[in-house]
Order: C-alpha cells, then sequence, then structure tokens
C-alpha cells in the first residue's frame, strides 16, 4: 500500500500486484486497474493504460524524501511517496525522528555577508532565503534545510567570514 501525493495536493492510496512482462495492475483509490509499460531509455517509459498512450520521464529521484519529479506527456508532476511504514511512524507521532536536526548554519565558503534576511526569534520553513552571502563576485542566497525557529544571528551585514564560520543558529 502507497500514498501517493501528487503536487502537493492531490492524494491517491495506491496498491500495486506484480508486474508480469511489461503488464502491470493494482488498485488506486479502491478502482481497479491495469496497465502495460516499456522501457524506451534510461529514465524514458511509454505507458498504455485504458486504451490511452501516455510518455513518462523520471526527471529526478530524491531517495531521502521518496520524492520523483516527472513529466507525462511534458507536464511536469511532484510525486511525494509514502509506504505503510512512513504511515505507521505517522500515526504513532514518530514521523518527524526521521528528519535529520540541523542546529547551526555554517558558511559553505568565504566571502561577504551582503544581507541577512532574517531576525532572532523569526520562524522560518525549509527553503526559506536567510543570508545573502557575496563570494566570488557572485551573490549566493543561503536557505534553511529545516523548518525551526532563529535563535541567534552570529553575523552582521558588511562582515567577512570564512568557510565553516557559525552563521546562524536554530
Amino acid at each position: 500500500m502507497y500514498t501517493i501525493k501528487v503536487n502537493s495536493s492531490k492524494e491517491f492510496k495506491t496498491e500495486l500486484n506484480k508486474q508480469t512482462n511489461n503488464a502491470f495492475s493494482g488498485v488506486i483509490n479502491g478502482n481497479a486497474f491495469s496497465a502495460d509499460i516499456i522501457k524506451v531509455r534510461e529514465g524514458i517509459y511509454h505507458l498504455i493504460k485504458d486504451s490511452r498512450s501516455y510518455n513518462l520521464e523520471l526527471v529526478k529521484f530524491v531517495a531521502e524524501e521518496k520524492k520523483l519529479f516527472v513529466k507525462i506527456n511534458n507536464t511536469p508532476y511532484t510525486l511525494d511517496v509514502k509506504d505503510k511504514y512512513d504511515e505507521l511512524l505517522h500515526s504513532l507521532g514518530l514521523d518527524s525522528l526521521a528528519t535529520k536536526k540541523v542546529n547551526d548554519i555554517k558558511a559553505p565558503m568565504p566571502g561577504m555577508v551582503l544581507n541577512i534576511l532574517v531576525t532572532e526569534g523569526q520562524e522560518v520553513k525549509k527553503g526559506d532565503a536567510l543570508i545573502i552571502l557575496e563570494a566570488m563576485k557572485m551573490e549566493n542566497i543561503l536557505k534553511s534545510p529545516t523548518d525551526g525557529v532563529i535563535k541567534k544571528i552570529a553575523i552582521n551585514n558588511g562582515v567577512a567570514v570564512e568557510k565553516n564560520q557559525l552563521l546562524i543558529q536554530f
């Protein structure tokens, strides 16, 4: 049993049966289905379901997050996949233990702090911009690797920093 969330909105409960040759079958949200799939080349597949033809391209797979980026007939989709073990951890309230806790943001390279985009005590989400760091005449936006609250900002605007120097504490 898998739960697949498409583009962070539409959710499907799926169960797949074993594949034989190029055919497979299963259940999506309680409805039985069958399909044929052929591998065209690495990362490119041709799928036939309900007498309709689909071109499927696996663009990227992020195993740690169980996330797939695919294109179906050149339309991009993001698929978040959860199996029965992910569902069990979630129901027990233990799913947050699977994520890595990040306490410090350190400079990835030597450079100059151009702008600090957050303040102490501010709540941030994963992917939020934190600092603009200039290195080798290029501006680099350092983003939050996790959700959290900024406890301490250890640098100021206009200050030169060395590689691995502490910038922000969560």
